[in-house]
C-alpha cells in the first residue's frame, strides 16, 4: 500500500493546509493512523484516509500528537507537585528542628528533682534535661533523614545538589557527631546510640548545635535552601520567621512531635 507521506508530497492541498514537511511528521505516525482506517483495495491509498485528510482530522490528530510529545519531554527529569510538596515539607521540618537544637534553653542546666526508689527520698540537682535534648535530637534525626531520602529521589538539579551539600556537610562533622552518640549508616541516614549520647562531653553537644555556623545552623539553612529549590518551601522574612502556611503544617506537626 503507497504510504501516506508519498499521497503528502503529490497532494498539494494536504500540504497547504497542514504543512506536514515542515512540522516533520513522522511516517510511523502517518502510518499509524492509516492503519487504522479501512481500505478500498490492497496497494491502493484509501478513500478514508483521503476523507480524513481533505476534512483536517488528520492534520488536527498530528497536532496533538505532537504537543503531547513535547510536552512529555519538557517534563522528562522533573518531579510532580505532590512530589515537590512532600520534599519541601520534609526539608522545612528539618529547617525546624534545627532550630530547636540552637535553642539557648535547651541547653541550660536546671534544676531536677529526683526520688529514690529505695528510700523515698527527694533529692535536687543542677543538670541538663537530658530527656529534651534526646527528644529534640530524634526529631532532628527523623526529619534529616526524611530530607536525604527525598532530595536523593529528586530528579531537580537544584534539590539534588543542596542535597549532596547537606550530606557532605554531616560528614564533615562525622567525628563529632560520633563522640555524641550519632552516626551515619546506609543511605547517608542518622542515628541516634541513647547511652552513648547521655554519657558525651555537653561541649561537643553544644559546638554541633549552638551557636552561628555550627552543624545545626548549616542545616537549618540548607533545609531552608531544599524547601525553596522544591519550588513551594518557605523562607525566613525580615523578623527571622517561617513566611508561609506550608510552614504552619511543619510547624503544627513539629511541636506535637516535641511536647509528646
Amino acid at each position: 500500500m503507497a504510504r501516506i507521506s508519498d499521497y503528502v508530497s503529490n497532494h498539494k492541498y494536504f500540504d497547504e493546509n497542514y504543512n506536514v514537511n515542515n512540522q516533520n511528521y513522522s511516517n510511523d505516525f502517518l502510518d499509524g493512523l492509516s492503519a487504522s482506517a479501512p481500505k478500498v483495495s490492497s496497494g491502493s491509498f484509501s478513500l478514508s484516509d483521503y476523507s480524513l485528510i481533505k476534512s483536517g482530522t488528520y492534520g488536527k490528530l498530528m497536532k496533538a500528537y505532537y504537543a503531547q510529545d513535547k510536552a512529555q519531554k519538557a517534563n522528562a527529569g522533573k518531579d510532580s507537585s505532590a512530589k515537590l510538596t512532600a520534599m519541601a515539607e520534609a526539608a522545612s521540618a528539618l529547617s525546624k528542628s534545627s532550630e530547636r537544637l540552637m535553642s539557648a534553653s535547651l541547653w541550660e542546666q536546671k534544676t531536677i528533682t529526683e526520688k529514690d526508689e529505695l528510700t523515698g527520698e527527694e533529692k535536687t540537682k543542677s543538670d541538663y534535661n537530658w530527656s529534651d535534648i534526646e527528644k529534640a535530637l530524634n526529631v532532628f534525626i527523623e526529619d534529616y533523614n526524611s530530607t536525604v531520602e527525598a532530595a536523593g529521589n529528586s530528579n531537580t538539579k537544584s534539590v539534588l545538589r543542596n542535597g549532596a551539600w547537606m550530606t557532605k556537610t554531616t560528614s564533615a562533622h562525622q567525628k563529632t557527631l560520633n563522640k555524641v552518640g550519632i552516626y551515619i549508616g546506609k543511605g547517608n541516614k542518622l542515628s541516634l546510640d541513647v547511652d552513648q549520647l547521655k554519657k558525651a562531653d555537653i561541649g561537643a553537644l553544644k559546638s554541633l548545635f549552638t551557636g552561628h555556623n555550627s552543624y545545626a545552623s548549616q542545616l537549618m539553612n540548607k533545609g531552608n535552601s531544599i524547601a525553596n529549590a522544591a519550588g513551594v518551601g518557605s523562607s525566613y522574612n525580615k523578623q527571622g520567621r517561617y513566611s508561609n502556611s506550608l510552614n504552619d503544617l511543619v510547624k503544627s506537626k513539629y511541636d506535637f512531635r516535641c511536647d509528646t
